[in-house]
């Protein structure tokens, strides 16, 4: 299928060939129809990855941030590495969409196939043939509203959040400052809604058409404008001033927050809907102590992932309108007449004409504010339910359609088995895979790239296009079920392991799997019951830090020990994002079931051999974890697991004493030993090696000799439930055993 997409890093804007998604369960499969071109959020996006990386930075202050933070945690180089990975990709471009649903995932049922919907979503409405969209970011199209402008639900929706903060009543008045898209939207609700609405833009058309939609009186933010709006503004208050203001501009001018204050009455509302600049002037806004508002996107329900992706709904009696209620109200205003955008649709262009579309925004040759692409719909045979909606519309999809999911896109590139080479697929490709695993497996001379499934098209595209794949697709079972794929590559999020593990060992298939290999002792206990059904034991987890070369030459230098040792290990772990899908452990299990394997296995790697109790504790607030591992020889080693530190302190510091000597690893770039000889000292100088080269090297060799793996089965299954034994710990106050 054909999907609109930029590369952030050079500006370059496309239209690529990609494998359509899958549909999941919670939401459904759209046909997409029309797509609306937001004017302000992708154009501001479009030209931000055409400036230079020092205007990046200076658009985006907030990633220069987490780049200088990544820095002093994790070295210049592979902070480096990670950015260029993270620009050099293909972006998607879209959020608001009206189509056609061609299958509906389990839990989704609310929907059925035929049915004509609008969804949201810069994630999810894309400009794509074909998108998958969670049930409350789709609504069903009212009968006699067209796929045209229901495509404007998202864009309708994202203004009526804002009239909602504005509170507006009957009878007052209101200024909309900026009346491009969201602008012209808002002024058609706040008329529907009975209110006086004056606007002001530096585009005289654009000033006309509001006046159009409702609008008393609009004007430019020159002195002349302003002063006509003032004079209309105080004749219809009585001399009291506006009730709100709307701020749907953009840009870098504080213009339009200076305007508002001059604009607004004694403790007015002012809105900021768009991503204008607030530098305030305190004594306008104190003198009239006017209360500033900002609008969050579509509604309640943005950017909260159990509403968006669970589908766990708010309750009306306690948030009446949330995104998805904003989004069918809309649509119900379309309906009934209340507010029309056909006025608004200055032009509709097929998709594959995206580049020409967007390069004509971008430099003012196309004028207008509202820009529809449509898409090619398959041969009419079923048009019921769209003609039911006043448009004759496609044929409704059957199962030619699912199959069509299915199929994958080939590059260039044969998928023939290279003589002696181990054929690899992967099953994610995400910021992980594609900056620590992929690039040492792309100049293995061992390997060849067969296949990456990815759930998100672009992600696949992204993988192909840097490392090679033969074939890409959003079916994880063309690579389990290939018999050319000799191993498959397990990169995805932690809930999902245990299963591909099994099916991918019942395959025949070698398995490296991203560390954790289970969440639960029965998923452990049932993929060892696959082994014993397959006599397939070719398993290997991604804890890499064994393989790390400043570890392994330290554990060298350290020597045989004696006796029983102590081992510390401290892990500055640092504050999750606010968004990130760790923060779910009812799905993906708690933050350290999925990260402290990595230690623990660095530990008995150390000490060789494997932890046979396990005790933990948690500070009173939750933020830190200390972990005590008893090990058969008498040694011990702590892992202290801390979220509440400094950013910029390093990550990890391993410190092992004892049998008359001492070593540190301070986050993999020094390595010293102290001992009766003298103090030795080693460090790397071309940034940190956590080991991830050395341990596909590894994996790679044992397939391809068919040697053991290289680190055991019954040790990956220890460390695993060792990690499990953190949590049962925690709950029991007592020593567990692994």
């Amino acid at each position: 299928m054909r999907q609109v997409a930029q590369n952030y890093r050079s500006g370059e804007l496309v239209v690529l060939d990609v494998p359509p998604p899958a549909c999941k369960p919670g939401g459904v499969l759209v046909r997409t129809m029309f797509s609306l071109i937001s004017t302000g959020t992708e154009m501001m996006k479009v030209t931000e990855a055409r400036l230079s990386l020092v205007g990046k930075a200076r658009a985006r202050p907030d990633q220069v941030r987490k780049v200088l933070d990544s820095v002093a945690q994790q070295g210049a180089v592979a902070t480096y590495k990670k950015a260029v990975n993270t620009l050099d990709s293909y972006t998607p471009l879209g959020y608001s969409l009206c189509g056609v649903v061609v299958e509906v995932g389990a839990g989704a049922e609310e929907f059925s196939v035929g049915d004509l919907v609008a969804a949201a979503g810069n994630e999810f409405a894309l400009h794509a043939e074909l998108n998958w969209v969670p049930t409350n970011l789709c609504v069903q199209v009212p009968t006699g509203v067209e796929p045209e402008h229901a495509a404007f639900a998202t864009v309708g929706a994202i203004a009526m959040q804002g009239v909602r903060r504005g509170e507006s009543q009957l009878g007052e008045t209101a200024c909309v400052i900026g009346l491009g898209l969201i602008g012209q939207l808002v002024v058609r609700l706040l008329s529907a809604s009975g209110v006086r609405v004056v606007g002001v833009d530096t585009v005289p058309e654009r000033c006309r058409m509001a006046e159009a939609a409702g609008a008393m009186a609009c004007a430019a933010p020159d002195a002349e404008g302003t002063a006509y709006l003032e004079q209309v503004v105080l004749e219809a208050t009585g001399g009291l001033g506006a009730d709100a203001v709307y701020l749907a501009a953009g840009g870098d001018s504080n213009g339009p927050v200076e305007l508002a204050a001059r604009l607004a009455r004694d403790r007015a509302r002012v809105v900021d809907i768009g991503k204008t600049r607030l530098d305030l002037p305190w004594n306008a806004y104190y003198e009239k102590e006017l209360d500033v508002r900002f609008s969050r996107s579509y509604g309640p329900g943005r950017y909260d992932d159990r509403y968006e992706l669970e589908g766990i709904d708010y309750p009306a009696g306690y948030v009446r309108w949330t995104e998805r209620r904003n989004l069918g109200c809309f649509l119900d205003l379309l309906a009934g007449g209340s507010v029309e955008v056909a006025s608004l649709v200055s032009g509709t262009r097929d998709v594959g004409d995206a580049g020409q579309v967007y390069d004509a925004l971008r430099t003012g040759a196309l004028a207008g504010v509202g820009f529809l692409f449509s898409y090619p719909q398959p041969p009419s045979v079923d048009r019921g339910r769209l003609e039911r909606a006043g448009h004759p519309g496609p044929r409704v999809p059957g199962r030619g359609d699912a199959l069509a999911r299915r199929s994958s896109r080939r590059g260039t590139a044969a998928a023939t088995r290279p003589p002696g080479q181990v054929r690899l697929g992967f099953i994610g490709a995400g910021a992980y895979a594609s900056s620590m695993l992929l690039p040492h497996l792309a100049k293995h001379p061992g390997t060849s790239l067969a296949t990456v499934a990815t759930t998100r098209s672009l992600s696949a595209v992204n993988a192909q296009r840097k490392f090679g794949f033969d074939t890409v697709t959003t079916d994880a079972s063309q690579v389990l079920e290939d018999p050319t794929i000799d191993a498959v590559f397990v990169v995805t999020r932690h809930h999902s392991h245990a299963d591909f593990v099994c099916r991918a060992l019942e395959q025949g298939k070698a398995v490296f799997v991203e560390k954790p290999l289970a969440l639960t002792r029965d998923q452990v206990d049932h993929i060892l019951e696959v082994v014993d059904a397959t006599g397939n034991d070719r398993v290997m987890v991604g804890f890499n830090r064994r393989f790390a070369p400043l570890f392994t030459d330290l554990r060298r230098r350290f020597g045989e020990e004696g006796g029983p040792v102590s081992l510390r290990y401290l892990v500055n772990a640092g504050r999750l994002d606010p968004h990130s899908w760790y923060r779910n452990e009812e799905l993906e299990g708690p933050r350290f079931l999925g990260e402290g394997g990595h230690f623990i296995d660095t530990a008995s790697a150390w000490l060789g051999h494997d932890p046979v109790e396990v005790t933990a504790h948690a500070t009173s607030n939750g933020l830190a974890l200390h972990v005590v591992l008893r090990y058969g020889d008498g040694s011990l080693a702590t892992v202290t697991y801390a979220t509440d530190g400094d950013g910029r302190f390093p990550k990890e510091t391993l410190d092992v004493s004892g049998c008359g000597s001492n070593a540190r690893l301070d986050n993999f770039t020094r390595a010293t030993v102290w001992s009766p000889s003298g103090k030795d000292v080693k460090r790397s100088y071309t940034g940190q090696d956590k080991g991830q080269r050395a341990q596909v090297a590894a994996f790679v060799e044992a397939v391809r000799t068919g040697a053991p793996m290289p680190v055991s089965l019954a040790s990956l299954v220890t460390t695993t439930r060792a990690t499990i034994a953190v949590g049962e710990s925690l709950v029991s106050g007592g020593g567990v055993t692994p």
